[in-house]
């Protein structure tokens, strides 16, 4: 995670009723008003059992059955209207806020620096945009406002019982205290173990998008076993924590099976015992006992809503741990605008760690020249790739300082950097969707003018012209469908067609056979012209015309200056460039 994270508390109640609730108070006061009637209706029934047994049956009194009946199919149509509503008002606002939040979570996520996702599954990430803030259904939607009505239910059937009979609801009140006791420690406990059912869950997501975009790997190396193997013990992890879960979940259900059919057993017997001394009508008893059903109901629903909450809680813990990250482009530090780019880019004494004490630059220093053409060569983990990701703001240095125009690169704002900037990676990333799609990524309202000018400039339409949907051809999940030297000639027009000031070059020929090679350097030649370009590359007779050559190796520059310069130096470069001379 990232270092600059603050340590995560849990979400409390209070937090979540200013940011979640109180927003949105007026919907769920309607939902509160809502519940309240249908609450109320629910207790008409218990009470016209009591007047039915004791008054019309005794009395044969039709007239007062109809009012009766009348009374009570009221009280039904109000308690169905009313669960209509809540389910459509409440239900409807929790996935809203579900959409929302996904949204904000997923922008936030997007804003984050490149060190945050290489130590991030993508599927982990997947799984904490998409599934963690789920939870919050439970406290915009029926959950709270249940929780709410059930605890106002409660207290109206608790005056209700005392007013009956005071001596059978103390004996009840003993085992449901005992019973709310247990339910209160319960979830507590269980509040941890559905935080990191979260985690898991993420882990074991993020493996399995692993699995499937690598399946040509796993079976060319026939390695399902391992991957099968790998895959169960995620799963059996997230097994044992649902278990936890579950069984706490079933002791507190167990324990209010025990104890509230212990106080139902004893009203039985101090009822029995009081309707046969004649002190309690048999309609005073039957009242009493639905309105102990009332009075016990919720709160056994409440302890399943409870858990519900304490989902939803732990899933926003998670959330707000991704919230509270710092974001790479800090409005407070990077407040310099670019309003026009020339591209001078210069490197004054860089150095740069992925970890602490793992320092993988040790005192970068050049500088690269508005339009000129700086090419990046030594051994593979030398430092090439980095000084690249350094050039394009993707990662930071630990000291030192890289200037754009001037300006410290680390106070400029990104957004006005990124929009000069192209990349064409070694292996560049395609999107599932069509050949036109992604060349139009970078500029979704490019004219068809320029869109074909990036295309014939690519040298894409040598191979689109033999497609039956030409540009319009689907190439599958990451171009699965192409060759990889398609796929670089897609991603060197979507450079074209961005009309970037500055350009990294990563590998831009690698994947390309001789002929394709020959089309691309032409390709690059028009794309590298009057643009700031970085380019590292294995093929260094693809290099030749460089402005400047660095060659890196240990994470310091060795050699500098020009092919012709570097190769009568007779060095490290003129070791590298004859011995591919001679393969």
């Amino acid at each position: 995670m990232n270092k600059k994270t603050k340590k995560n508390k849990n979400v409390s109640i209070a937090w979540a009723f200013k940011h979640i609730i109180w927003p949105r108070r007026k919907t769920i006061g309607i939902g509160l008003i809502l519940i309240v009637f249908s609450r109320l209706a629910s207790l008409v029934l218990p009470g016209a059992s009591k007047y039915l047994m004791d008054d019309v049956i005794v009395n044969k009194d039709i007239e007062m059955l109809k009012i009766l009946l009348l009374v009570v199919i009221s009280a039904i149509i109000v308690q169905a209207a009313t669960s209509f509503l809540l389910t459509r008002i409440l239900s409807v606002e929790a996935q809203h806020l579900i959409a929302k939040f996904r949204a904000r979570v997923q922008k936030k996520v997007l804003s984050l620096p490149i060190s945050f996702f290489d130590n991030n599954k993508s599927g982990a990430l997947v799984s904490r945009i998409m599934t963690d803030v789920t939870g919050v259904r439970n406290l915009v939607g029926t959950g709270l406002v249940q929780l709410v009505g059930g605890t106002f239910t409660a207290i109206i059937s608790l005056i209700l019982l005392i007013r009956i009979n005071l001596t059978m609801t103390v004996f009840v009140l003993v085992p449901v205290s005992v019973f709310a006791f247990i339910a209160l420690k319960a979830f507590g406990y269980i509040r941890p173990i559905f935080r990191k059912r979260g985690k898991i869950n993420a882990e074991v997501t993020g493996r399995l998008t692993e699995t499937l975009n690598g399946v040509r790997v796993i079976k060319g190396f026939n390695a399902e076993e391992q991957e099968n193997a790998s895959f169960e013990a995620g799963v059996e992890k997230l097994y044992e924590n649902v278990k936890k879960s579950l069984t706490s979940t079933a002791f507190v259900t167990s324990s209010a099976t025990f104890l509230l059919g212990l106080a139902t057993t004893g009203i039985m017997g101090i009822g029995g015992y009081l309707m046969i001394e004649g002190q309690m009508t048999f309609g005073e008893f039957l009242s009493f006992t639905l309105y102990l059903g009332l009075m016990i109901s919720p709160i056994v629903q409440m302890s399943n809503i409870g858990s519900q909450l304490t989902d939803a809680l732990a899933g926003l813990d998670r959330t707000e741990e991704i919230m509270k990250m710092m974001e790479e482009d800090d409005p407070e530090k990077r407040t310099v605008q670019i309003e026009e780019l020339k591209g001078e880019i210069i490197f004054e004494n860089v150095h740069f760690a992925y970890e602490e004490s793992k320092e993988v630059l040790h005192g970068i220093h050049f500088k690269s020249s508005p339009g000129s053409v700086t090419a990046l060569v030594g051994s593979s983990g030398s430092g090439k790739s980095t000084i690249a990701s350094l050039a394009a703001s993707f990662l930071t240095p630990s000291s030192g300082m890289i200037t754009i125009d001037g300006q410290d690169l680390s106070k400029v704002n990104l957004k006005s950097f990124r929009q000069y900037l192209g990349v064409v990676l070694q292996d560049d990333f395609l999107f599932e969707g069509t050949i036109r799609e992604n060349i139009l990524f970078p500029r979704p309202d490019a004219t068809e003018e320029e869109l074909l000018k990036a295309v014939s400039g690519a040298y894409v339409n040598e191979f689109t012209d033999r497609f039956d949907d030409g540009l319009d051809t689907l190439i599958g999940e990451r171009g699965v469908k192409l060759s990889g030297g398609q796929k670089q000639r897609i991603s060197i027009a979507r450079a074209l067609l961005a009309s970037p000031k500055i350009i990294i070059l990563d590998e831009a020929t690698s994947n390309l056979d001789t002929e394709s090679e020959a089309l691309i350097q032409k390709s690059l030649d028009v794309l590298m012209q009057d643009r700031t370009t970085f380019v590292i590359a294995h093929r260094l007779s693809t290099i030749r015309r460089a402005d400047q050559i660095l060659v890196i190796e240990e994470g310091k520059i060795r050699e500098q200056g020009t092919h012709e310069k570097l190769i009568e130096l007779k060095g490290r470069y003129f070791e590298l460039y004859t011995y591919q001379s001679r393969i």
